[in-house]
């Protein structure tokens, strides 16, 4: 089928061959201009969102990095139940640009935890089947992540949440 097709086309997306169109840009604005985008899902499960940071400039492939952002807030969005809260900051850092998305969600069981950037791993196989995906979308944002010379970083707490700490390279 061809999303069969995709899905395979996506899991030879390494970040070795993937092709970076840089530019510099606001990386505060772009999260906040996403954070406008999911305005509406979040009101809908009544969930606080905070935004802290002041602006800073990247030099990046917009397009991907927007990519990063949006795989990141979905995650949060979608694991965090009605009425708590997702917090995200950027900061500086010793030139790197530190991305904070942090929620109080579900949480993932420390034994996922290494697990999680794997293709088509998904850490728990019922909320697979409810929030649907193939568990693909970490894998690509470490990918493009690790592509930009920089790290991802994931803490997470069963019941209490998760933070994703992506550090990019200005």
């Amino acid at each position: 089928s061809k999303m069969v097709g995709d899905l395979e086309k996506l899991a030879k997306y390494e970040s070795e061959n993937l092709i970076l169109e840089k530019s510099k840009f606001n990386i505060s604005e772009l999260i906040q201009n996403i954070l406008i985008n999911f305005e509406g899902e979040f009101k809908k499960k009544n969930i606080k969102v905070s935004f802290h940071g002041n602006d800073h400039f990247i030099v990046a492939d917009k397009d991907k990095i927007s990519q990063v952002i949006i795989n990141l807030v979905s995650n949060a969005l979608k694991y965090t139940p009605e009425n708590k809260e997702v917090e995200i900051s950027v900061e500086e850092n010793n030139n790197m640009i530190q991305i904070r998305i942090k929620d109080t969600g579900i949480g993932i069981s420390s034994e996922d935890l290494p697990h999680i950037f794997e293709r088509f791993y998904r850490a728990d196989k019922s909320r697979n089947r409810e929030s649907g995906g193939s568990g693909i979308g970490l894998a690509i944002t470490k990918a493009i992540v690790e592509a930009h010379k920089g790290k991802i970083d994931v803490k997470s707490e069963l019941n209490i949440g998760s933070e994703f700490i992506v550090m990019l390279p200005k």
